[in-house]
């Protein structure tokens, strides 16, 4: 197997950061959203990003519009039919996964790979919606995709041979290092990142302490880049609140019960950076 033609979906924080990490890497991609207003967006943030990454990343020598030349931003699935690798990043959402990939069933390749980027939902849950779950496994980027290198893969025990050495061959060619962990809610990453923001969140909801001194302990302590209230603001509350809900209701253990906290800032509109203002406020 070799992958050619890239597809990704969903061009939300996760979904434009692969594809600018691709398209970076001399990939071409082509970017699928459901709303011209979401096209438009990963866009003009493509271009307002490129400079915080041209700063970080010492291999991005690229220019803004070499990157924008191997994105076709679309709303169409029949643009995904020659895709061989399609990088699924739609939210966290069951039914709506169920929907895509009947959808996708009808207007891709049968030999297509379905790489899921999802953050907790099981990888063998996502594989029994396609007619080929030997060709559906997990890969799970880390955010902010295109300065992070590490991925989590995950086979589930459908996944075939032929797509794990496939995925992980391609991985290894845009300079990525994959990381084989066990198919379960919420893998290995999250499993232990949103119990930090979980509990994060419980001490600034109980007033032991405020966001800026949560994320100092963190980064000046524990020499984290970044605190677990700054990270669940880029990943978006909803996303987390989302997560905790999956997490929960798989594993059954109090110790994933949501904070109410971060229900409230979602009734608010509070979602992190995408609405301008979470634990902090951003311009």
């Amino acid at each position: 197997m070799e992958f050619v033609n890239v597809a990704v979906i969903g061009a939300g924080v996760m979904g434009r950061g692969i594809a600018f990490d691709l398209a970076s890497r001399n990939v071409r991609v082509v970017l699928k959203d459901i709303s011209e207003e979401a096209l438009a967006r990963a866009r003009a943030l493509i271009l307002h990003d490129y400079k915080t990454y041209k700063l970080l990343r010492r291999d991005l020598i690229c220019s803004v519009d070499e990157v924008l030349s191997n994105i076709r931003f679309t709303l169409s699935t029949q643009q995904l039919s020659e895709a061989d690798l399609i990088i699924e990043n739609i939210p966290e959402d069951f039914e709506l996964k169920r929907q895509l990939y009947a959808e996708l069933s009808q207007s891709c390749s049968p030999d297509a790979v379905y790489a899921v980027n999802t953050s907790c939902i099981p990888i063998a849950e996502i594989a029994a919606l396609s007619p080929r779950p030997e060709n559906v496994i997990g890969v799970h980027f880390m955010n902010p995709a295109p300065l992070k290198p590490l991925v989590e893969l995950v086979c589930s025990h459908l996944t075939s041979p032929e797509t794990f050495a496939a995925v992980k061959k391609f991985l290894n060619s845009v300079n990525k290092t994959p990381v084989l962990v066990k198919d379960s809610p919420g893998f290995a990453a999250n499993r232990i990142s949103h119990l930090f923001m979980n509990e994060a969140a419980y001490v600034v909801q109980d007033s032991i302490a405020t966001s800026e001194q949560v994320d100092a302990i963190f980064k000046s302590g524990y020499g984290h880049k970044m605190g677990p209230l700054e990270t669940a603001d880029l990943i978006g509350i909803d996303s987390v609140v989302n997560s905790m809900d999956i997490l929960y209701e798989r594993l059954r253990d109090e110790k994933f019960a949501c904070c109410p906290l971060l229900r409230k800032m979602v009734a608010d509109g509070a979602l992190g950076r995408k609405s301008g203002k979470g634990f902090y406020v951003y311009e």
